[in-house]
């Protein structure tokens, strides 16, 4: 195991040196944690994860007293609960993610449950695979937000681990912290440490490496962290302030092209229209039918996530309000998406999406989304050509993750001509109690109309996934659009259950 040769090598530290180097190292973590708060450019991300025995708990709360705990957010993970079953795996650990300007230590975290159920016997190796790579996926979408991710873990040797144990056990203020489980898990070292090294193996990278730590010795486990730690956010704080000295980018470079092409909107048909007769029928129809569907017994096990993004005056609002009309008010929640705010700016641009994730048996709609980053952003320069093209594959990442835990995802765009839009933007401005709806904003977009369209071209041929496609809505015909959204939605909702 050669991976944890060195942490088996007994390194020791005598109290006398350990003071002397204590004693600077927490004024320089203190120095570096308000440098790090100030700046306000980047989260710390730490993670603890390791052999029972090995120090964990004593070197977070040293961490803890060391520095600020104001601005450190310390959880522990347990066996995932009735809630978190009932959305993705990662859900509950993104709740927890630390704002830029923050450190946020996160005990068995996602690494703990995967590398036990692994040392059993209890995950398949392409189970196994497939975690891994979610993680791997994860941690490189954090690294992108900026996000300094750190990984420990603290190892001992099967004979360091017993003793450390025994030691514990023997002494009636520690002894309440070694359960039968942790000599259960003793007696099984060689396949936990074995399971260990693959994954640690699997998911050591440039950008999230992992750092194993020789837990046999306080004094030392206690320095190495915490040397590490200040060195680290130190490093990071440096490159950053060097990368604020350069010019940046120009919004302009970033928009996509406004030159016109032939693409996914010019195939709608405009021109389909319902008559009021017909509407009303076949609202009607469809609404009873998606209610039926809400309230179906093999819905208690699945959840809709519905995301709505068109054009300004495209009819979003208007086909929302048809669909909750069929809902249990109990059972949906609609979430507006504007722009993010001050909390939002501080977390990776899905942390906000994530938070709002339904559990079973419920519906969560999303007036405008996650496609934010590769529409608005894009286009208004808000983000890098860099941030916008990756984010094609995070997306449908983050999708994939939703119907892996039986969610039932429905996207529509829905489509209006330039002459309907400006027909629409004239009735807001002429009708009182519409003209809140009509903003300076709407009319600088409109002038951007084909930066927009070729982004929204390139988000459907990016974003269309089997799992989880793109229904084009034609919206000249409000009517119309609405009857397709409802009855698509049911089609979708069947077909799951």
């Amino acid at each position: 195991m050669r991976l944890f040769e060195m942490a088996e090598s007994g390194h020791k530290i005598d109290d006398a040196t350990y003071e002397k180097r204590v004693k600077k190292l927490r004024a320089d973590l203190l120095d570096a944690q308000y440098d790090l708060k100030e700046l306000g450019a980047f989260p710390v991300v730490v993670l603890i994860n390791g052999l029972d025995g090995a120090g964990k708990g004593e070197t977070v709360k040293l961490l803890n007293e060391w520095m600020d705990p104001r601005h450190i957010d310390t959880y522990a993970f347990g066996e995932a609960s009735e809630e978190e079953r009932q959305r993705p795996a990662l859900w509950r650990f993104w709740r927890t993610l630390p704002p830029k300007g923050k450190i946020g230590i996160l005990f068995s975290n996602w690494y703990a449950e995967l590398i036990a159920r692994h040392a059993r016997g209890k995950v398949r190796k392409r189970e196994l695979a497939g975690r891994i790579a979610d993680i791997q996926r994860f941690e490189r979408l954090l690294s992108d937000e900026n996000a300094l991710i750190l990984k420990y873990w603290f190892h001992l040797s099967e004979k360091g681990q017993q003793k450390r144990l025994k030691k514990l056990a023997a002494n009636p203020l520690t002894a309440w912290r070694v359960t039968a489980h942790d000599w259960r898990l003793c007696k099984r070292y060689q396949p936990f440490v074995k399971a260990a090294e693959h994954v640690l193996g699997e998911t050591d990278s440039a950008h999230a490496p992992w750092v194993v730590i020789d837990g046999s010795n306080e004094n030392h486990r206690a320095l190495a962290v915490g040397e590490h730690l200040f060195a680290a956010i130190r490093a990071r704080i440096a490159r950053q302030r060097a990368l604020q000295k350069r010019p940046p980018a120009s919004a302009k470079a970033q928009r996509p092209s406004a030159a016109r092409s032939p693409g996914v909107l010019t195939g709608l048909d405009m021109s389909q229209y319902l008559s009021d007769k017909k509407y009303g029928r076949e609202l009607e129809q469809w609404q009873g039918r998606l209610n039926l569907l809400s309230r179906h017994p093999g819905f208690r096990e699945r959840s809709a996530v519905l995301v709505f993004e068109g054009m300004d005056a495209a009819g979003k609002g208007g086909a929302i309000r048809r669909v909750t009309a069929a809902l249990d008010p109990r059972h949906y929640r609609s979430v507006p998406v504007a722009a993010p705010t001050e909390e939002e700016r501080a977390q990776p641009y899905l942390w906000r999406f994530w938070r709002q994730l339904p559990g079973h048996g419920q519906f969560v709609i999303f007036d405008r989304s996650w496609y934010g980053r590769v529409l608005v952003e894009r286009v208004e320069g808000y983000c890098s050509e860099a941030d916008w093209r990756r984010a094609y594959g995070e997306i449908n990442d983050f999708e994939h993750q939703l119907v892996d835990n039986g969610a039932i995802v429905s996207k529509f765009w829905l489509s209006v001509s330039a002459d309907e839009q400006l027909r629409r933007f004239k009735e807001r401005e002429e009708t009182r109690f519409k003209r809140f709806k009509i903003t300076p904003e709407d009319w600088r977009n409109r002038d951007k109309w084909p930066f927009y369209e070729t982004a929204v071209n390139d988000m459907v041929a990016r974003t269309h996934t089997e799992i989880a496609p793109w229904h084009l809505i034609a919206g000249d015909d409000k009517k119309h659009a609405r009857v397709a959204i409802l009855r698509t939605l049911c089609e979708r909702i069947e077909a799951a259950l």
